[in-house]
């Protein structure tokens, strides 16, 4: 017999093919971006609220900025949705769902999800950002995805380290990397599946995790049910959803997504002059750091007197260790105090009480990392629009 938990994990595996095989996703109201062609549908699918969409096929959906207000876990429902390849996989059997992991190791193995969540667990706050998070915002304009500030999340993980599995399997020697491939898969043979790869060393780090739980329950299913990859640090795209197969390498992998797509230029910041090509390119890695205001928005009218001032930072896993504001544009800075710590993967909160007389404002906000590192107050420019962590700023008026 099935628990009520496991009635409800299929009634939503249910919902969620009955959903996209209907209208695919219901189209509540309208919102607008704060840049050109910046109008978007909310809309509403199985075991999400209402949410930015972007695409419907495959679905991408972006986080409405005002949640990261409400806390520093994102919420299941809210968590952003971003998929490459049309078909998603909807009809996952829990019982029968397999991980595989071969190539250059002593033991190939066949893992059920039973046996995964037998093995010793672990747990680790960490955000997932998307590549393009922001990419709405570079100017000159640049292809893909024309995203805000939403296609970002953080979450707690549950799930077994990957070094766990890789060492029942037992990695040989002349390892270099390790493959990840998941159950969703392109819609024509031209299209390249979505495979990525990380260093052998990176893989076997012990925070690189096969997760099954988020938030205290089971993946949502648009999150990567019922077992995802969690890259620490590192951008989305090596966050494999779905992920059933795992390939230990003695090559560098050199599929499309890592080849070709998903490339920074190879110069110390990472960035070229606005409108070029850079010479040579290297894969995507660990996030920059950055910080929002989330207590208001861009354009807000507020009353005049005194206002706690709150948002969020983050980093690619030194820790953050200062946020500074300032309400004069960048002139003068105040240090703002931080929140409670939940690692140095997870967003951190920070509180800053100010006083506004009557007039118009230039809010801004900057983010330092435990390793020295801090947002830049020019905006930086690739050709993908990937890492930008400018410094915000928020133009408001107090009365």
């Amino acid at each position: 017999m099935l628990d009520r938990r496991e009635l409800m994990k299929r009634a939503g595996m249910a919902a969620l093919a009955t959903g996209f095989a209907s209208t695919r996703a219901l189209a509540l109201d309208t919102v607008t971006l704060p840049f050109e062609n910046g109008e978007r549908p909310l809309v509403t699918y199985p075991q999400k609220r209402p949410m930015i969409g972007l695409t419907s096929r495959p679905p991408q959906l972006e986080t409405p900025f005002s949640v990261f207000n409400d806390g520093l876990i994102t919420p299941n429902n809210a968590f952003f949705v971003r998929y490459h390849l049309a078909g998603i996989p909807l009809n996952i059997d829990p019982d029968k769902f397999t991980l595989v992991v071969k190539g250059k190791v002593d033991r190939a193995l066949t893992l059920s999800l039973k046996d995964i969540r037998k093995l010793k667990a672990t747990e680790i706050v960490a955000v997932n950002q998307c590549s393009g998070n922001s990419r709405g915002f570079f100017n000159p304009r640049v292809a893909g995805g024309q995203l805000g500030n939403g296609a970002m999340g953080n979450a707690r993980w549950h799930g077994v380290p990957l070094k766990t599995v890789l060492d029942m399997a037992g990695v040989q020697a002349g390892a270099r990397q390790v493959r990840f491939d998941g159950m969703d898969g392109p819609v024509m043979d031209t299209t390249p599946d979505f495979a990525k790869a990380l260093d052998i060393d990176h893989a076997r780090d012990g925070e690189v995790m096969l997760a099954y739980g988020m938030n205290g329950d089971d993946l949502p299913v648009l999150n990567g049910f019922p077992l995802r990859l969690v890259v620490p640090g590192y951008y989305g795209t090596y966050w494999v959803k779905h992920v059933n197969e795992i390939t230990v390498l003695d090559h560098e992998f050199d599929g499309f997504w890592m080849k070709s797509a998903y490339r920074i230029p190879d110069t110390p910041d990472n960035s070229v002059e606005p409108g070029t090509t850079p010479k040579a390119t290297i894969p995507i890695n660990r996030f920059t750091v950055r910080s929002f205001i989330t207590s208001l928005s861009d354009g807000a009218k507020l009353k005049a007197g005194r206002t706690k001032l709150r948002g969020i930072a983050f980093d690619g896993g030194a820790g953050i260790k200062q946020v500074d504001v300032s309400t004069d544009g960048g002139k003068t800075w105040t240090q703002a105090k931080l929140g409670r710590d939940l690692g140095k993967y997870s967003f951190r909160e920070w509180k800053l009480p100010v006083k506004l007389a009557a007039g118009s404002y230039e809010l801004k906000v900057r983010a330092t990392n435990n390793g020295g590192d801090t947002q830049p107050a020019e905006p930086k420019w690739n050709p993908a629009g990937y890492l930008r962590n400018v410094i915000e700023v928020y133009r408001v008026t107090a009365a």
